[in-house]
C-alpha cells in the first residue's frame, strides 16, 4: 500500500503506479504517471477500434468505386481522386501503427510482420496515387487503393482478435478483483467494533466477520465456527469448515456462522493478490517457443521481400508481362507471406491456456513452463504435506480387553488431554470425534515421561500410555502376540501406542500421516500416461516404504535432508533423457523445486515453495499434478498446430502468388484475395486456440 501524493488516499502501489479497485471499478488516483500507466492499455485499445471503425468505414466505398465502371456523374480521373482521398486516412492515420512499428524495428536492425505490411500495403498506395496523379506517365497502370486499404483493414482486425484472446483469458481474474470486499469489520481493544477501509487493515488486526459475508483479507479464525466457500480461489465446489487455527483466503465467502480472524496478509501479500500477479507473469512471458518463432520471422521477412523482388523482375524484365502484372504479383507475395498468423500462434495459445490454468486452480508462472512440463517424464514428490496430509492421525484403534473400541480411545485421551506431544492432538481429534465435545474429561493427574508416554490417573484407575518403552518402565508385559501386532503397525509406517489400566494390557491406538484423498489416484493416473512417480522424504526408509507401497510408488528416496533433495534431482536429470518435475509444499522442498527442470508448488504450502515453483496449485489435491500435465500437453498441441497453420500457408502460397498458377492455368492470385485468406489464417489461429477453453482434466 502507498499514499497518492497529490490526493494523499491509500491506494494499492504496482510498479510505480498507483490505483485501488473497489467491487470491480478501478480508480487512479491524480498523478499522472499513475494515470497513463493504467490507461495506457485501454487507451490503445479504444483506438484500435477507432481505426478500425474508420478503415471499415472508408473501405467499402473504396471496393465499390474500385469494381464498379465509372459513370456520367463521376469520370474516370475524377473516381480515382476519390479513391486517392478515401485511401490516404487509412494509410496514414487508421494503419499508421505499422509504420510505427517499421521504424522501432529498423532501429533495432531487425525486421518484423511490421515491415512487410508496411513495405507491401505502401506499394500499392505509392504507385496508385501515382497514377493518379501522373496518369500519362503510366499509361497502363492500375489502381491498387482497394488492396492497401483492405489489407491494412483485415491486419487492425486481426489485432482486435488477439485482444479479445487475451481479455478472455484474463476474464478470471478480473472476476477475482471484483470478489474483494471494499472494506473490513475490525475489532477494537476495548471490543467495539469500527469499519475500515480495506487498505487500512494492517497484519495482526482482529477482524469480524458475519454469516454471508466476504473474508476480508488473508487470516487465522481466532473465534467460531462456520463454513467458508472457497471455489472462486480454489475451485473446491464443498465449503470448507472453519474452527480457531483455521486458515481463511480474503475474498471468499462466509457460510451461516460469525468468525473472529486475525489478519495475517494483507494487500500485495494476499492469496488473491499473488493469484492475479503470477497470471498477468503468464501472459506477458515468452516461452523458447514463442522466441523461436519470433527468431524464424526476422528471417522470413528479408526472404519474403526478396522473393517479391524477384517476381516483379522475372514477369517484367524475363516473361516481358507489363509493369503493372509484375507489381501485382509483387505485393501479392508480400501480402501473402505476411506472417500476423505466425505473430498470434504462440501467444493466443499460452494465454488462454494460462487462463484456463487459473480457472482450474492451477497457476502456471509462464510460458516456457508450459513448454517444459509437457516434456516431463519423472515426477518426483515430496511426501509429507504433498502425498500426505502432513499431520498424523488416529488409524487404528484395538482393544486387548473387555474394554470397547470407544473406551479405549477414551482413556487414551484423557491420559493424552494435558500433552503437548504432537500425537496427542491426533488422538484428542479421534476421542472428540467418536465421543463428542464434551466426551474426554479432565485427568485427575497427570506425568508426562520424555522419551516414553504419559502416566495419568481418572477415578481411580491408574493410566500408562505410551510406547514399548513406558511399558516396560511400569513393569507391564507385553505378549508375543501383541509384540507382532505392534511390529505390523511400524512396517505399515505408523506409530503404535498402548494402553494400559491398572497394571494390565488395554489396549493399543496407532497414528499415522495419511495418505490425502485420490493420491492414489493420481499415481495411478501418471503411470497411465507413461510418466515414472518417485518418492522423496527425510522420514525413515520403514514408513517411506509403506507410504510408496500405499500409494503405488516403486521408486522412493528416504531419510534424505533437504540440501539433499536437490542433488537427488540433480542425480535423476543426469539419468538418461529424464525431464524431471518436483512436486513439494515445505521450505525444505524450496531447493529440489528450483533445481528440477519444473517445479510444481502446494498452494496449501509455505510461501517459498510457492515462490520458488513454476506452477502452483491453489487446490489440496494431487490430481492437479495431473490436470497441469494434460493442460499442458493440450496447450503445446495447439501451439504446434498454430505454427503449421501459419508456416505451412506461407509455404504452400508464396509460390502461387508470385505466379506459379499463372504459367499453368493463367489464373494470378489477387492481393486482395491473398489479404483475405491471410486474414482468414489468423483467425484459424485465433479459433484454434480459443478452443483450449473447453480443456477439463481427464482424472
Amino acid at each position: 500500500m502507498a499514499t497518492d501524493p497529490v490526493c494523499g488516499m491509500f491506494v494499492e502501489e504496482s510498479e510505480g503506479s498507483l490505483h485501488a479497485t473497489v467491487r470491480g471499478t478501478t480508480y487512479y488516483f491524480c498523478s499522472e504517471a499513475c494515470l497513463k500507466t493504467f490507461t495506457e492499455p485501454e487507451r490503445q485499445l479504444k483506438v484500435l477500434k477507432r481505426n478500425i471503425a474508420l478503415g471499415v468505414a472508408l473501405s467499402i466505398p473504396i471496393l465499390i468505386l474500385s469494381y464498379v465502371p465509372a459513370t456520367a456523374w463521376l469520370s474516370l480521373a475524377g473516381t480515382g481522386w476519390v479513391l486517392l482521398a478515401l485511401a490516404t486516412p487509412i494509410q496514414f492515420v487508421a494503419g499508421w501503427r505499422f509504420y510505427q512499428g517499421t521504424w522501432n524495428a529498423l532501429k533495432m536492425r531487425a525486421s518484423n510482420m511490421d515491415v512487410l505490411i508496411a513495405v507491401g500495403t505502401s506499394s500499392a498506395y505509392v504507385y496508385s496515387a501515382a497514377y493518379v496523379v501522373f496518369p500519362a506517365e503510366l499509361p497502363n497502370g492500375a489502381w491498387y487503393f482497394d488492396t492497401s486499404a483492405l489489407i491494412r483493414v483485415l491486419i487492425l482486425v486481426g489485432k482486435l482478435l488477439e485482444e479479445f484472446v487475451r481479455g478472455r483469458a484474463s476474464e478470471s481474474v478480473r472476476k477475482l478483483l471484483a470478489l474483494q470486499p471494499p472494506a473490513a469489520r475490525r475489532i477494537r481493544a476495548d471490543g467495539s467494533e469500527e469499519e475500515v477501509p480495506l487498505d487500512q487493515v494492517g497484519v495482526g488486526d482482529l477482524l469480524l466477520v458475519r454469516p454471508g459475508e466476504k473474508i476480508p483479507t488473508d487470516g487465522t479464525v481466532v473465534e467460531g465456527h462456520s463454513s467458508v466457500d472457497e471455489k472462486m480461489v480454489t475451485g473446491e465446489s464443498i465449503p470448507v469448515e472453519k474452527q480457531p487455527a483455521s486458515g481463511l483466503i480474503g475474498a471468499t465467502l462466509n457460510g451461516t456462522g460469525s468468525l473472529k480472524m486475525r489478519a495475517t496478509r494483507v494487500g500485495t501479500d494476499t492469496t488473491l493478490s499473488k493469484i492475479i500477479r503470477v497470471v498477468e507473469e503468464a501472459q506477458a512471458s515468452k516461452g523458447p517457443i514463442e522466441r523461436l518463432a519470433n527468431k524464424v520471422s526476422a528471417y522470413f521477412v528479408p526472404v519474403v521481400i526478396a522473393v517479391a523482388l524477384a517476381s516483379f523482375g522475372f514477369w517484367t524484365l524475363v516473361a516481358g508481362e507489363s509493369f503493372g502484372f509484375g507489381f501485382t504479383t509483387a505485393v501479392a507475395v508480400l501480402i501473402i507471406a505476411c506472417p500476423c498468423a505466425l505473430g498470434l500462434a504462440t501467444p493466443a495459445a499460452v494465454v488462454t491456456g494460462a487462463g484456463k490454468g487459473a480457472e482450474n486452480g492451477i497457476l502456471i508462472k509462464g510460458g516456457e513452463y508450459l513448454e517444459r512440463m509437457q516434456k516431463i517424464n519423472t515426477i518426483v514428490f515430496d511426501k509429507t504435506g504433498t502425498l500426505t496430509r502432513g499431520k498424523p492421525s488416529v488409524t487404528d484403534v484395538v482393544s486387548l480387553s473387555a474394554l470397547g473400541e470407544k473406551d479405549v480411545i477414551r482413556l487414551a485421551a484423557i491420559a493424552e488431554k494435558r500433552s503437548e506431544h504432537p500425537l496427542a492432538a491426533a488422538v484428542l481429534e479421534r476421542a472428540r470425534s467418536d465421543l463428542g465435545e464434551d466426551g474426554v474429561p479432565d485427568p485427575d493427574s497427570f506425568q508426562s515421561v520424555t522419551g516414553q508416554g504419559v502416566l495419568a490417573s481418572y477415578h481411580g484407575k491408574d493410566i500408562v500410555f505410551g510406547n514399548a518403552k513406558a511399558l516396560e518402565a511400569f513393569k507391564v508385559k507385553v505378549p508375543d502376540d501383541v509384540s507382532r501386532r505392534l511390529a505390523a503397525l511400524r512396517k505399515d509406517g505408523k506409530t503404535a501406542m498402548v494402553l494400559a489400566v491398572d497394571g494390565s494390557l488395554a489396549g493399543i491406538v496407532a497414528a499415522a500421516d495419511t495418505l490425502k484423498e485420490h493420491a492414489a489416484d493420481a499415481i495411478r493416473k501418471l503411470k497411465e500416461m507413461k510418466l515414472e512417480p518417485m518418492m522423496l522424504t527425510g522420514d525413515n526408509a520403514e514408513t517411506a516404504a509403506a507410504i510408496a507401497r500405499q500409494v503405488g510408488i516403486d521408486r522412493y528416496f528416504a531419510e534424505v535432508l533437504p540440501d539433499g533433495k536437490a542433488a537427488v534431482v540433480k542425480q535423476l536429470q543426469k539419468e538418461g533423457n529424464r525431464v524431471v518435475a518436483m512436486v513439494g509444499d515445505g521450505i525444505n522442498d524450496a531447493p529440489a523445486l528450483a533445481q528440477a527442470d519444473v517445479g510444481i508448488a502446494m498452494g496449501s504450502g509455505s510461501d517459498i515453495a510457492i515462490e520458488t515453483g513454476g506452477l502452483v496449485l491453489m487446490r489440496d489435491d494431487v490430481r492437479d499434478v495431473v490436470a497441469g500435465i494434460q493442460l499442458s500437453r493440450r496447450t503445446m498441441s495447439k501451439v504446434r498446430q498454430n505454427l503449421v497453420w501459419a508456416f505451412g500457408y506461407n509455404i504452400a502460397l508464396i509460390p502461387v502468388a508470385a505466379g506459379l498458377l499463372y504459367v499453368a492455368t493463367g489464373v494470378l492470385l489477387n492481393p486482395i484475395l491473398a489479404a483475405a485468406a491471410m486474414a482468414l489464417s489468423s483467425v484459424s489461429v485465433t479459433t484454434n486456440s480459443l478452443a483450449l477453453r473447453r480443456f477439463k482434466p481427464e482424472l
